[in-house]
């Protein structure tokens, strides 16, 4: 994805393709380290047998930022402002893929508690954090965030329910971005002046912004 965010040469570009290469590099970073913890403890790399605590937090922390949850999403909007529209739906979509089958896995050693709570302060912070954005990439970073909250909470009670929301998720927010591509739209302002030529598009865009929400 690197080299995809820096082919415009801007430096907001630059800016993201950094922003998002430090935080998958903390991420990956504690990934390792708890399963290196687990190796040291129970001498198997297995990381869906993890046993000790430590390791598994650092693990929970460490999925948390790769999906964009609060309270590690600070990059998540940043990043996504900077890329260009195509790799913005990357970032909302296929990169919650790898860190969400790991999720997945993992669902029953994770704290339920703990899980329910990062995914109500995921779905307070999105709401909130969307309601005075007008640039539309913004606004999908923080409905990513919003919605990963309510997948998360799904994973502790039905794995396969969250899996069908995420489905539902992403062909959503593929929708959102394919008319922003479409209409080179990247404002709510923009929609003003789009509306007049492409009723239909812009139908599309206004349902699917209805439904994410």
């Amino acid at each position: 994805i690197l080299p995809l965010l820096t082919k415009t040469h801007t430096p907001r570009a630059t800016e993201s393709a950094v922003k998002y290469f430090l935080a998958q590099t903390v991420a990956s970073t504690m990934l390792l380290a708890a399963s290196t913890m687990n190796a040291l403890s129970t001498g198997q790399w297995d990381i869906t047998q993890l046993t000790t605590q430590p390791a598994l937090t650092m693990l929970m922390l460490a999925l948390m930022m790769k999906l964009g949850v609060a309270p590690l999403h600070a990059w998540l909007p940043e990043v996504m402002q900077g890329a260009p529209i195509k790799m913005a739906l990357l970032i909302a979509t296929w990169q919650k893929l790898a860190p969400f089958a790991l999720l997945f896995l993992l669902a029953h050693l994770m704290h339920t508690p703990t899980i329910l709570a990062l995914a109500l302060l995921s779905t307070l912070i999105g709401g909130w954090g969307g309601l005075n954005q007008t640039q539309l990439r913004k606004l999908m970073a923080f409905s990513s965030i919003a919605h990963l909250g309510w997948i998360i909470s799904m994973v502790t009670l039905n794995k396969y329910l969250a899996l069908a929301t995420l489905g539902l998720y992403i062909n959503m927010t593929t929708t959102m971005f394919s008319t922003m591509m479409l209409t080179n739209m990247k404002s709510l302002k923009d929609a003003s002046t789009t509306w007049p030529i492409m009723p239909p598009t812009m139908l599309t865009t206004l349902l699917t912004l209805i439904s994410l929400g």
